[in-house]
């Protein structure tokens, strides 16, 4: 004996000559993280964070035909800003330490939120230059667009498993701490741009 039917006319309610559609739908193997999204997101940090800590180590130690303290101090009181000396080195050791935890992988969120709001002063003082870096010169956003964006992404996403700060609170729940983080970091480089230009 088998289960099978043994009329081959259709069933109540199909057309004669189709087969009856399926109420099953197929399974969907559920979304994962998974071992490429770390490594991309550790391409992104040593994308980022590299290069903040390369520019951090222009402006404090004056490395790679950057302009030192001093020199960018100045280029900080031509844009208006009060007290240029103590932003400068602030400044630049925030894009120093800042730029290595996000290498690292330490304090992400608050690390990639400092270089948010170094980013969104850099983008106002040099927004009337133009976009690109063809046209506008050093003076462009393009860069500073860029590296502002890809760290905001990473104060939201994490830092990955690739990271020393594996398994912390907010590498747990990125999303509620990164947009802490990024709503502080984006107050203080606008507070930084209202109180501290003239």
């Amino acid at each position: 004996m088998t289960d099978r039917p043994t009329s081959m006319l259709p069933g109540p309610g199909s057309s004669f000559g189709e087969p009856e559609a399926s109420t099953t739908r197929p399974n969907r193997r559920p979304l994962a993280w998974n071992g490429a999204t770390d490594v991309g997101l550790l391409i992104l940090r040593f994308a980022v964070g590299g290069t903040f800590f390369a520019h951090g180590m222009q402006k404090v130690f004056g490395l790679w035909d950057g302009p030192g303290p001093a020199e960018f101090g100045r280029m900080l009181e031509r844009y208006g800003y009060q007290q240029a000396p103590t932003l400068s080195w602030a400044t630049g050791i925030a894009e120093l330490v800042a730029g290595a935890f996000v290498v690292l992988g330490v304090l992400t969120p608050l690390a990639a939120a400092a270089l948010v709001a170094i980013k969104i002063n850099a983008v106002l003082i040099k927004m009337t230059s133009g976009f690109f870096i063809t046209a506008a010169g050093a003076n462009a956003v393009e860069l500073d667009v860029v590296l502002g964006l890809a760290a905001a992404a990473l104060v939201l996403t994490g830092a990955g498993r690739i990271a020393i700060e594996n398994g912390s609170a907010w590498h747990r729940r990125p999303a509620s701490w990164g947009v802490l983080a990024l709503v502080v970091g984006v107050a203080v480089g606008v507070l930084v741009y209202v109180f501290l230009r003239v």
